[in-house]
């Protein structure tokens, strides 16, 4: 894969996902069309039904809008229904993640290329398969192992009975990662997936905040093994994909006081770059001299800690 663009990532370099490493069978090479740092943020698989009612598909955009607007990164399948309208809803917001399961040249189902191709552009395609794979059955429960692995939680937003996003919610237990869903009238047949789930454990959510309020601890531990990689690379001289910039060195985010901002000097530095005054990511990034992806998880937390809010178009300011 020689264009710019394309990567092919294996498992034994440091840049391959932690939380997907984690897995109990995480795939040994992931090719990669777009933006590779992505999957490093903090990120929410949100799946459902390929033929969803007009409920579902207003709650899947609004949830993907909100909790991208809240600095997590939306992931999906690319399928029809509600995994198109989540990444489209993303992509308005910020970027967003979609494993498929065909190479990264084949998009399935044909009527999403143009989707796929802004993906592409804005945020990442991934796939465990060789460029040139055509879509097979088999290969979808295996595409949504990835998508639940890279993920904090997985929110199913519609799903039958029967669904196939009942798998990916099932992968995400056994990965010991969050599920979440949104429950619904007990006359749509759409909704009986949810209600399973939640009866068997799943958590209910009624608005993004619900989903929010839950990824506080994993999202700080992301957070640290980010940090960790990014003072290692400082150590070796490696770069990740782009020029070396300064890392945020290793504090214990959990233990600081949840009214004041934690007590790291990254931390501070972000702090003071911030103002009551809304500016982009990519300003605040430049202004403090930290990586975007290290900006990314730290406004995440300082978000969930009540410190920071977030504004359309991706802006951020101090919370008055």
């Amino acid at each position: 894969m020689s264009a710019p663009d394309h990567h092919l990532l294996t498992i034994d370099n440091p840049d391959y996902p932690p939380l997907l490493k984690r897995i109990p069978d995480p795939p040994v090479a992931l090719w990669l069309v777009g933006d590779p740092m992505l999957l490093w943020q903090p990120q929410l698989a949100v799946v459902g039904s390929r033929n969803p009612t007009r409920g579902g598909l207003e709650n899947a955009t609004a949830f993907a809008a909100y909790l991208s607007q809240q600095g997590l990164l939306m992931i999906s399948g690319l399928a029809d229904g509600i995994d198109a309208a989540v990444h489209k809803a993303a992509l308005k917001q910020s970027a967003t993640i979609a494993v498929l399961g065909t190479g990264v040249d084949v998009i399935y189902p044909a009527c999403n290329r143009a989707l796929a191709a802004q993906i592409a552009t804005q945020g990442l395609l991934v796939s465990e398969f060789p460029p040139g794979t055509q879509a097979r059955p088999s290969h979808f429960p295996s595409r949504n192992r990835i998508i639940s692995g890279l993920s904090l939680g997985t929110l199913v937003v519609e799903a039958g009975y029967r669904s196939g996003s009942l798998i990916t919610a099932r992968l995400a237990s056994e990965q010991g990662r969050e599920i979440f869903a949104i429950p619904g009238s007990i006359h749509n047949p759409m909704a009986r997936g949810c209600h399973r789930l939640i009866r068997d454990g799943a958590k209910l959510v009624e608005t993004g905040k619900d989903v929010l309020q839950e990824l506080t601890a994993v999202a700080a531990e992301l957070a640290g093994e980010l940090r960790q990689r990014l003072t290692a690379e400082e150590e070796s001289e490696q770069p990740l994909y782009a020029e070396e910039s300064t890392p945020i060195s290793a504090s214990n985010t959990l233990n600081s006081k949840v009214s004041g901002v934690p007590d790291d000097p990254e931390y501070q530095q972000l702090w003071d770059c911030l103002s009551y005054d809304p500016q982009h990511m990519d300003k605040i990034s430049g202004a403090c001299g930290l990586t975007p992806q290290a900006v990314s998880s730290m406004l995440l937390m300082l978000e969930l800690k009540g410190l920071v809010e977030t504004h359309s178009g991706g802006a951020f300011s101090r919370k008055s």
